[in-house]
C-alpha cells in the first residue's frame, strides 16, 4: 500500500496547505486500497471498532456529511450525526460549549464543518479529540481537494505536469483553495479563470496563472474543475445575471473541447445546471462527478483510519 516510513505529522487534518506531499501521496496510496472495501459485497472491516466519531455540522452537506458517517461505519466504528437544526445551538449554546459537550462523551474524533474561516483551528485549540475540516467557511475542504487529487491520479495515472484548471467562483471557495495548495505540491500546473469580482484580492499570491477569459484557462487542459456559484455566500451584484454568467463564464460543449481530447471533466457539488456547467456535458463521458463522489468516501476513509490508527499505513486492510 505504499511506503511505511511515511505517516501524518499533525494531530488534526485542518487543511492542505500545510502538509507536505509525502503525507498527501500517503492518503491517496490508502485511499486506493479503501475503494476496494467500497466495491465488496460486504462493505464492513472491523478496522475501528471500538471508535466513536461525531459529524459535527454548523452548515447543510450531503455528499460530505454522508460519506463521512458511511466511511465511519465502513470501517466499524460507531458514528454520530449532529446538525445545528438539531442542537443546543438553536438554543443559543456558543460553539465552545458545543465542542466540551461533544468531547466529555468521550469520542475520538471530531468531523466539523463551520460557517465561519478558522472555526476547525479554533477547535483544534479547545478539545482533545482528532479533528478533521470538513470546510470552514471560504478557506479550506481538504478532503475534497484530496478526493479531487485522487479521482485525476486515478485517470491520469499522475498529477506532476498536468495542466489543471479551475474555473467559477473562486472567491468564495474552499475547495479552489485545498485544490490549488494540493495540486501545486504534486506538481500540477493550475489556471484560474472567473468573473474578477469573483477572484480573491490575493490571487497573485498564490502560485497560479490567472486568465481574463475562460477559454484561454481551457486551452489544453488536461483536468477542467467547475466550481458551483455559491449564491448563499455572496453580495448581490457580483456578476449582472445567470444568464450573462453562463455566457461569458459557463463551461459548455463548445468550451470544453478547446481543452485536450480526453480532458477530465469536474466538479465539487451540487451542480448549478445552466449556469456554471451546461446539462449536456455534466454526465458526458468526460464528466467524472460521480466517481468523485465514490472517491471521496475512499478519501474519508483513509483520513480516519490513518489518523485514528497513529498516522501510519499497515500493509492491508481486511
Amino acid at each position: 500500500m505504499g511506503r511505511s516510513d511515511v505517516c501524518l505529522r499533525g494531530k488534526d487534518l485542518l487543511g492542505l496547505q500545510n502538509m507536505e506531499p509525502a503525507e498527501i501521496e500517503l492518503i491517496l496510496d490508502t485511499a486506493r486500497e479503501m475503494k476496494t472495501i467500497i466495491d465488496r459485497d460486504i462493505k464492513k472491516v472491523p478496522t475501528l471498532r471500538g471508535k466513536a466519531i461525531v459529524n459535527l455540522f454548523f452548515e447543510p452537506s450531503t455528499r460530505t456529511r454522508t460519506s463521512f458517517e458511511l466511511a465511519g461505519k465502513y470501517l466499524g466504528a460507531d458514528v454520530i450525526n449532529i446538525t445545528t437544526s438539531t442542537s443546543s445551538v438553536v438554543k443559543g449554546e456558543s460553539l465552545r460549549d458545543t465542542l466540551l459537550t461533544v468531547e466529555a462523551m468521550g469520542v475520538d474524533i471530531i468531523v466539523m464543518r463551520h460557517a465561519a474561516e478558522g472555526a476547525t483551528q479554533f477547535a483544534a485549540g479547545i478539545v482533545k479529540p482528532l479533528l478533521i475540516n470538513a470546510g470552514d467557511g471560504a478557506h479550506e475542504h481538504p478532503t475534497q481537494g484530496l478526493l479531487d487529487m485522487f479521482t485525476m491520479r486515478e485517470e491520469k495515472g499522475s498529477l506532476q505536469g498536468l495542466k489543471v484548471a479551475i474555473i467559477g467562483d473562486i472567491l468564495h471557495s474552499r475547495v479552489a483553495r485545498s485544490n490549488i495548495w494540493g495540486l501545486k505540491k504534486m506538481g500540477a500546473e493550475v489556471h484560474l479563470a472567473g468573473p474578477q469580482t469573483l477572484l480573491p484580492r490575493d490571487i497573485d499570491t498564490l502560485g497560479v496563472q490567472v486568465h481574463k477569459r475562460i477559454e484561454e484557462a481551457l486551452e489544453g487542459a488536461d483536468v477542467v474543475n467547475v466550481l458551483r456559484i455559491q449564491r448563499e455566500r455572496q453580495q448581490k451584484g457580483l456578476f449582472p445575471s445567470a444568464r450573462e454568467y453562463a455566457r461569458i463564464f459557463g463551461v459548455n460543449k463548445s468550451r470544453l473541447a478547446l481543452a485536450k481530447p480526453d480532458a477530465l471533466l469536474m466538479h465539487p457539488g451540487p451542480m448549478n445546471r445552466g449556469l456554471e456547467i451546461a446539462p449536456d456535458i455534466a454526465y458526458s463521458e468526460q464528466s467524472v462527478i460521480a466517481e468523485q463522489v465514490k472517491n471521496g468516501l475512499a478519501v474519508r476513509m483513509a483520513a480516519l483510519y490513518l489518523m485514528l490508527m497513529g498516522g501510519n499505513q499497515v500493509e492491508t486492510i481486511n
